[in-house]
């Protein structure tokens, strides 16, 4: 189905602003991991940190708040793409958006995680130092991210 251009500008905005909503809901947690297990515990946050240190070529310790800022600017991207993607296919409106919200969220998980963690901070997620303790917190923040998206579009998109 063609959407108008206004239209789609509107739900994308929905999706960024719902994705900032799961960003800050899931980060409160995240802060408590960090606090006992420091940045190498928090997968997302390390990830982001050490994106952030390599475009701005400096030291990642030194750029724990900008590291925060991508965070929530990649949180807001991803929601921005589920909220275009609901507009676009029909079908999904379909699903429950619980369900669709888990699905996003492990999708994500396994997408923007899993693949591009080592690569990006030098850890594997298999061998982490810390054990599996953060990568079952990040998959459990990336479920509640997702039902948090998924029914922030869903009350402002219907």
């Amino acid at each position: 189905m063609y959407k108008e251009g206004g239209e789609s500008i509107h739900e994308a905005l929905v999706g960024f602003i719902a994705g900032c909503i799961g960003t800050a809901v899931v980060s409160i947690p995240q802060y408590y991991f960090f606090k006992r297990w420091g940045m190498l515990g928090v997968l997302e946050w390390h990830e982001n940190q050490c994106l952030i240190a390599m475009i701005l070529k400096n030291d990642p310790n030194r750029l724990i708040r900008e590291g925060l800022m991508l965070h929530f600017l990649n949180g807001g991207l991803a929601a921005l793409f589920y909220a275009l993607l609901i507009s676009w296919l029909d079908v999904l409106r379909a699903l429950d958006t619980g369900i669709l919200g888990i699905l996003y969220g492990v999708l994500l998980w396994i997408l923007t995680l899993a693949p591009i963690h080592k690569p990006i901070t030098g850890v594997s997620i298999t061998k982490h130092p810390l054990g599996y303790k953060p990568s079952i917190l990040s998959l459990i923040m990336h479920l509640i991210y997702g039902v948090i998206v998924a029914y922030v579009v869903s009350l402002w998109l219907g």
